[in-house]
């Protein structure tokens, strides 16, 4: 179904609080489907390319594989590379609300020598207004590769429908120190719960424009096909 004004009526509502959103949600892709969430993400003096696959084989465990490549003085590199498992341990209800836990790993050749950054984090989604708005928080974990420092990890999320296809979203996020980061911006359904548009501004609280960057993403989501 094509995803408009016209067809949001008796449309069910739903948060999915994935691409562009760093703060996570309490949801994972449906049992036997996959989803690829791919992006755009200009910043000053470089851009990102980002594509991560993922697939839930077994009902409740999302794994996700993928990675990031930069465009920087005219050079094209491989900069990060991710992978994470993620499931849910209260499923997320209508006007209510669930947890889940996430674990993963990610490398950033270019800047800590090829070193791994493990981390884990526990994402809370809260339901509200038969569910027109989402509130998801997020408390986790990081541990760098390279110095061997532990963090803390910690994020806060809202998504708003503003009309049958349509979200604003609204974050922050960070870690126990240094400034927190924000990022603002849409997410709309081409096709209902298959193909989703979205478009993002972000930028360091209190930072220049040297620290600011744009997004254009695009996430598609397929059927069980899965054996």
């Amino acid at each position: 179904m094509r995803c408009g004004i016209g067809a949001a009526v008796g449309m069910a509502l739903q948060a999915h609080a994935a691409r562009p959103m760093m703060t996570d949600d309490a949801r994972i892709v449906e049992a036997k489907a996959c989803q690829l969430e791919t992006w755009v993400q200009s910043n000053r003096g470089s851009t990102e390319y980002w594509a991560l696959p993922a697939c839930n084989f077994t009902g409740n465990l999302e794994l996700t594989l993928g990675g990031g490549l930069t465009h920087e003085g005219g050079q094209t590199r491989t900069t990060d590379a991710v992978v994470q498992g993620k499931t849910i341990l209260k499923p997320l209800d209508a006007n209510g609300w669930g947890i889940g836990l996430a674990v993963g790993a990610s490398r950033h050749p270019r800047v800590n020598d090829g070193q791994r950054d493990w981390y884990a984090y526990v994402p809370a989604s809260f339901l509200f207004r038969d569910d027109a708005l989402a509130v998801h928080t997020n408390l986790g974990w990081l541990r760098e590769g390279q110095t061997g420092r532990n963090r803390l990890t910690w994020g806060l999320g809202t998504e708003t429908q503003l009309a049958g296809c349509t979200w604003l979203i609204a974050e922050t996020f960070g870690q126990n120190r240094g400034k927190p980061l924000y990022q603002v911006g849409l997410r709309h359904w081409l096709v209902t719960d298959r193909v989703q548009l979205d478009v993002t501004y972000g930028n360091r609280f209190g930072g220049d424009m040297r620290q600011r960057w744009f997004s254009i993403g695009l996430r598609l989501l397929s059927a069980p096909f899965l054996p």
